[in-house]
């Protein structure tokens, strides 16, 4: 008779919350509060909702008896906010959280401010209904709080004015995008200086007092709770536009527009221009013109242009332009016939073409300027890669632009359609990050955020933030896995034991839909697991059997109760570890019986065994339900055998783990295809479809697997204990004679290098002081201390 688990599992949770010899310690993300109270207020304008689509100015004038050495200030907007301080940028925000966790950032203004009058400006902008689908609100508002009673003279309260502003719209037309709407400006009723010292505001109103601001557990009476952001500022950096591909109504002028040309257009012209960044970038873009009063500029952004006379989303190969069509987001303004009318956009635009479109009256127009300002989470590029081959240095580098730009306050699936933080793209982001970066303040964001999305059943949304519900089960299992990689590569214990409540709740959450035998059935949500469309599979959904059971459901939960048990057994409840472990164990035998086809030699996907994947098999693999015996001649089928449903770029990562498990880590290089067929293709950020020719999105960060895998199959650096106090080495070469190159570790970095000098191999390996670690070659194992170690070795056959 099988355990009643269930029952188990509450008896000795009961056990261990009432024994007196059981403790554990909570860490907490909150960062330490204000030293006093706040007196602030949450401040709008007056006569509206909060709700509806506006643009908002705000203004205050302080007056300094001296330049403060220090003045910091806590401030936070809904939806989005620009603060300037005597006319210079210097913050932006709010950093994406939901109302239960609003972001604030901290600010030090005393390098801006002066003695005598000062004076702060803010734009503040409300989306409305054509919000994100990640940007969660409550209503338009501004909050500026001091740190101190020294800093309280910035308080928002009704001494601040606020303007409505009245020249900015929503772009006509409907998009099918989940990240921003384009905007249209009339400069005619612009207010152009309203954030300059020397401005007018005395005719502005004042601003109306909404509510208190106050952090998180002070007072939660308005709707957002104000926590602080653990995030950096978003990177700005000046980015020319690189190359004017084609243009109709008139000749441009040479060098335009990667360097500042003055373009004048005629009056009474139509002129159309294609720009081509030649890379995938997000930038906010900026327009400076003259005169053309009453004409426009529109201008269009996409991340590669559309065939012709093709059905669906035909791309073809994205360094072409001929023979097709441009579709796209887009903005416009209407000229007032000043000079010097300035435009940025509200939010950041991904593009790689921009088709500018501009239409005079009877003044001509001239663009002075036009160009990106780059933005992206602060990431700096420390892992190092030394190799004549060109193309595993091309694959690492649109890796990492792909990887950026899937990376703002948050991680997202893509810069371009979504912008939603999806755990299945984001656990293979934040291994991006760590190996490539070595920072991890985005994936702890990550973690947090995710962690705050749980339904009262236990499992995660599947994307957080986001204003509309989505819950795929799958992705609460992976968030186990996320947990357990950063416990791996992160040295943060006491971040991961505060998330392990977190943990419990999800697997709980599948216990209820657990069969006698620990198999699953029905499990309710979106079922998806990769984007592979045949063999029943259905909407990225493995198929399931006449009993309601699936294989590749039943393998990611064991995976998720081995991390489970890790985890708890280290840092959590030996006993729950314990439960995990023996669930796991059954879940193997079950898996073993259920699935394995004799027959076909592999696992099957139902319990009918007519159905066969890549994905099972792979999953087989890592979680240990097939013998380790079984291992090499499942990686060969899966690589040889081609009526299996194929993984997609995504699931490959958990393939090529799968492979090299198997032994097959030698032939990394040869597994890449997917990734050749995107840069034959001329992307220059990997996509989101196998099918490159028609994917939809042309930048998904789930795709920069690569920039793991070169370091951690092809160079072999690896974690062999939590907190990465242990390390190892086990080279994949392949063919490769000579490569070195470093990943960044919480104590400095690992360096390794292999060369073939005739019939030697010279080997150097460098671990960070207080670790150690152990080196394979050729199936020996070599003991590594910390700081140099070399090696010399007779070349045979690996």
């Amino acid at each position: 008779m099988l355990p009643c688990f269930k029952s188990t599992f509450y008896r000795v949770l009961l056990l261990l919350l009432i024994s007196p010899f059981f403790s554990f310690s909570v860490y907490s993300q909150v960062q330490a509060g204000p030293q006093h109270s706040w007196t602030a207020n949450w401040i709008g304008t007056q006569g509206n909702t909060g709700t509806e689509y506006g643009v908002y100015y705000f203004r205050k004038t302080i007056t300094l008896d001296s330049k403060p050495g220090s003045f910091k200030v806590h401030v936070s907007a809904d939806n989005r906010y620009k603060l300037y301080v005597n006319e210079v940028l210097v913050s932006m925000g709010p950093a994406r959280g939901d109302t239960y966790n609003w972001n604030y950032e901290t600010v030090d203004l005393a390098p801006y401010l002066k003695q005598g009058a000062n004076t702060l400006a803010a734009l503040v902008f409300n989306e409305g209904p054509y919000q994100p689908v990640a940007q969660i609100s409550f209503r338009t508002a501004l909050m500026l709080q001091g740190s101190s009673k020294a800093e309280d003279v910035v308080n928002t309260n009704k001494s601040w004015r606020c303007f409505n502003d009245k020249s900015h719209q929503p772009f006509p037309g409907w998009f099918p995008y989940a990240a921003t709407k384009g905007e249209i400006v009339d400069m005619n009723l612009a207010l152009g200086d309203w954030n300059k010292n020397n401005y007018d505001d005395s005719k502005w109103p004042f601003a109306k007092d909404l509510s208190q601001a106050r952090p998180k557990g002070k007072t939660d009476g308005f709707g957002l709770m104000l926590v602080p952001s653990s995030l950096p500022q978003m990177e700005l950096s000046y980015q020319r536009i690189s190359t004017l591909r084609k243009a109709t109504g008139m000749n441009v002028p040479s060098g335009f527009p990667k360097n500042k040309v003055a373009l004048t257009v005629p009056a009474q012209s139509v002129v159309t221009l294609l720009l081509d960044q030649d890379t995938l970038t997000n930038a906010y873009l900026n327009l400076n013109c003259s005169g053309g009063k009453d004409g426009s500029v529109t201008i269009r952004y996409a991340e590669s242009l559309l065939e012709n006379n093709k059905t669906g989303r035909g791309k073809g190969n994205r360094n072409e332009v001929e023979g097709k069509s441009f579709s796209g987001r887009a903005d416009s303004i209407i000229a007032n016939g000043k000079a010097d009318q300035t435009f940025t956009t509200l939010n950041y635009r991904t593009y790689r073409y921009i088709q500018v479109s501009i239409r005079t009256g009877n003044d001509p127009l001239t663009i002075n300027d036009l160009y990106g300002t780059f933005t992206g989470y602060p990431f700096k590029l420390k892992a190092t890669l030394n190799t004549t081959n060109a193309e595993i240095k091309k694959i690492v580098s649109i890796g990492w632009r792909t990887a950026r730009l899937c990376a703002v306050e948050t991680y997202f699936d893509c810069p371009y359609y979504e912008q939603l933080q999806y755990v299945g793209d984001t656990r293979i982001q934040a291994m991006v990050s760590y190996f490539n970066a070595g920072n991890d303040t985005l994936a702890r964001n990550a973690i947090s955020q995710i962690d705050h999305s749980r339904l009262p059943e236990g499992v995660t949304q599947s994307r957080w933030p986001s204003r509309e519900n989505q819950v795929i089960p799958g992705f609460s299992l992976w968030y186990i896995g996320m947990l357990h990689d950063y416990w791996m590569y992160r040295n943060d214990q006491n971040f991961v034991k505060d998330k392990l409540s977190g943990s419990r709740a999800i697997l709980d959450f599948f216990g209820r839909y657990q069969q006698a035998d620990g198999s699953l059935k029905d499990v309710p949500f979106w079922t998806f697991m990769d984007w592979a469309g045949r063999n029943g599979w259905s909407a990225g959904g493995p198929p399931k059997g006449t009993d309601g059971s699936s294989a590749g459901f039943d393998l990611q939960l064991l995976w998720a109760y081995q991390w489970g048990a890790e985890m708890e057994a280290q840092l959590g409840m030996p006993a729950i570890a314990d439960l995990y472990s023996k669930k796991a164990t059954q879940l193997i035998q079950t898996i073993r019986s259920k699935y394995w086809s004799k027959s076909k030699q592999l696992f099957a996907e139902t319990v009918e065994k007519n159905t066969f994947s890549q994905h099972t098999n792979s999953l087989a693999i890592l979680t240990g339900a097939a013998p380790k015996e079984q291992w090499p001649e499942l990686g060969k089928k899966m690589l040889n055998d081609t009526t299996l449903t194929q993984c997609s770029i995504y699931f490959r990562y958990y393939m090529h783990m799968a492979l090299v498990k198997a032994g097959r880590g030698n032939d990394y290089l040869s597994w890449l295809d997917a990734w050749r067929s995107n840069m034959d293709l001329g992307l220059t950020t990997w996509a989101e479809e196998p099918d490159v020719l028609h994917s939809r999105s042309d930048c998904h960060a789930w795709g920069a697997s690569p920039n793991i895998e070169i370091y951690r199959t092809l160079l072999g650096i690896d974690s062999d204990s939590p907190g990465f106090k242990k390390i190892k080495i086990v080279p994949h070469l392949g063919d490769i004679t000579s490569i070195s190159g470093s990943m960044p570790h919480p104590g400095g970095k690992v360096d390794v290098a292999y060369t073939l000098k005739g019939s030697e191999w010279d080997i150097q390996i460098d671990l960070p002081e207080q670790t150690t670690g152990t080196f394979i070659w050729k199936r020996k194992t070599y003991q590594l201390k910390s700081g140099g170690n070399k090696f010399s070795f007779r070349n045979t056959a690996m």
